[in-house]
């Protein structure tokens, strides 16, 4: 199998492994068992556990700024920008890869490498937003900012809350109207911040 296609299996195998077990219970082991290679095979492309879970880690925070990024740019409308980001992040938690659990449940949080990563996508996704914020009201830096944090918070936990501690929504509300419920609590906060009078 070609270098790249091999790291991809791997990488796609430890996700597996990494998401039912959890950083400290999964063993290289159970990951080149899952990919069905030899633990030196493993080893040619990530040199530790650490290595493997940052790759992976890394992989699931892009997605999820991707997606904001892909969220905000879909408009111009401010309330559908808001919808759509509230979206994008319920889709995320819903994802069957269980990915999320990487960035948002992640029992590694005291290794500063992991840290950095995971607080990454709240910084992101917030200077993303609070430029917008700024823009269009005309808020100083750090207030836009302040607003920004509150928005991807409210969508983080809320998404993770909607979703289950067991990882499966109960179905007593459906996906998009949970996203609806959310986005339409945000809006109703952030419009009321006026557009400024050159925008």
């Amino acid at each position: 199998m070609p270098r790249r296609e091999r790291r991809v299996q791997l990488m796609e195998s430890a996700l597996e492994v990494f998401v039912v077990h959890g950083y400290h219970a999964a063993a290289m082991d159970d990951i080149a068992d899952r990919a069905g290679v030899s633990k030196p095979v493993l080893y040619q492309h990530f040199p530790g556990k650490l290595d493997l879970y940052l790759a992976l880690l890394d992989e699931s925070c892009d997605t999820v700024i991707d997606n904001c990024r892909q969220a905000l740019a879909s408009t111009n409308d401010n309330k559908l920008r808001v919808q759509a980001t509230m979206q994008a992040f319920f889709d995320y938690v819903s994802s069957d890869t269980g990915a999320f659990r990487l960035v948002f449940e992640s029992d590694l949080t005291s290794e500063p490498a992991v840290r950095a990563h995971i607080d990454r996508v709240t910084t992101e996704c917030a200077a993303m937003i609070a430029e917008v914020i700024h823009e269009d009201t005309g808020l100083p830096d750090e207030a836009s900012r302040l607003l920004a944090v509150a928005l991807v918070g409210m969508a983080q936990v809320s998404a993770r809350f909607w979703l289950g501690e067991d990882g499966v929504s109960s179905g007593a509300i459906p996906l998009e109207d949970a996203a609806a419920l959310v986005s339409g609590l945000a809006w109703r906060g952030i419009r009321g911040y006026p557009k400024s009078e050159d925008t």
